[in-house]
């Protein structure tokens, strides 16, 4: 008996993700496509090889279960994953992306959303916005208030870049629009690229020792992991800022506390190195520190973005035209 060609779609969403990332169009553009399983209920319930059999593209998301060696064994029809987070890292066996299976992310989406986040973090602190509130909510005068919180301009400020990335690049883009000077730090940049971003180049000691305010994005590998330790902290000018919306294990945790301690420098965290935070975590009540639950990728219309860009990928595929966020098998150990 010859067996059908394979051409079901999967949907692999918690309800949760789905009413995130999928809109009633998107939604409809699936069923339009035919031959669609919708995943249901608790994902611990989900019998993955079922749901995948006989399915060659599948949408996943935050909360997917992970697509490890046996289910991509048991589902050889299965051709495309498009994934409508961003780090593919714990969905499915890296040396299969671009080999067994083509993956598509939609981390591209989300840098918009964390390079206004960052932003924000930075104009929040430069302005000193908690300060100001703070000060009306307790009765401070108006004329002391702006005389001690007077503010700094972004455009005035140095700003070192650790990692060339797609999010870091969306922060230089927005830097540059404020007219701040731009070092880089970045081992995979080179001199063309940076010279079309208008950055200048530096290595990583030379760049914490001459900015006012560094941003960290760079993937958390094992190369990467307490990237800023207790020497590389010291190094950071007097006042300094410094953001991280990439990873918490970017950072020594001890060292970064230590130096927050002091006072000497400042920091907005969106990530940390163990999360969610604890209820009663030291980062809760770090001075000198504007924090936030890991929420710079998270708005609702990159969100949307994200699902109708992927639902697009698998429109796409299925056409058998060229695939627009495709993961290419080199490009997976730099991922984050």
């Amino acid at each position: 008996m010859t067996r059908e060609t394979p051409s079901g779609v999967a949907v692999l969403l918690t309800a949760a993700t789905r009413s995130m990332v999928l809109t009633s169009e998107t939604e409809r553009r699936l069923d339009a496509l035919g031959n669609v399983r919708w995943a249901d209920g608790s994902p611990d319930a989900w019998d993955l090889p079922e749901l995948l059999d006989g399915v060659v593209a599948c949408l996943t998301g935050w909360g997917t279960p992970r697509l490890g060696d046996d289910i991509l064994t048991k589902c050889p029809d299965l051709a495309l994953v498009a994934h409508s987070a961003g780090s593919i890292r714990n969905l499915l066996p890296q040396e299969a992306v671009g080999t067994r299976v083509t993956v598509c992310q939609a981390a591209a989406l989300i840098a918009d959303s964390v390079a206004e986040f960052v932003i924000a973090q930075i104009l929040a602190w430069l302005r000193e916005l908690h300060l100001l509130d703070a000060g009306l909510r307790e009765g401070a005068g108006w004329s002391d208030l702006r005389h001690r919180h007077p503010g700094r301009l972004l455009g005035a400020q140095t700003v070192g870049v650790v990692g060339a990335s797609r999010t870091g690049r969306a922060v230089i883009r927005l830097l540059k629009a404020f007219g701040s000077a731009v070092l880089v730090s970045d081992p995979l940049l080179d001199a063309d690229e940076a010279s079309t971003l208008g950055v200048t180049q530096a290595d990583l000691d030379t760049l914490l020792a001459r900015s006012d305010i560094v941003t960290l994005h760079v993937p958390l590998l094992p190369s990467t992991r307490n990237l800023l330790g207790a020497r590389e902290l010291g190094g950071l000018r007097d006042g300094a800022l410094l953001v991280n919306s990439a990873r918490g294990g970017l950072i020594d945790p001890a060292a970064l506390q230590a130096e927050l301690r002091t006072g000497r420098i400042r920091a907005a965290l969106d990530v940390f190195p163990a999360e969610p935070l604890e209820v009663d975590s030291e980062w809760r009540e770090m001075p000198h520190t504007i924090r936030s639950p890991h929420s710079a990728g998270h708005t609702l219309d990159s969100h949307r973005r994200q699902g109708a860009a992927m639902v697009s990928e698998i429109e796409r595929f299925l056409r058998k035209e060229p695939l627009h966020y495709a993961v290419a098998a080199g490009q997976v150990d730099n991922l984050a």
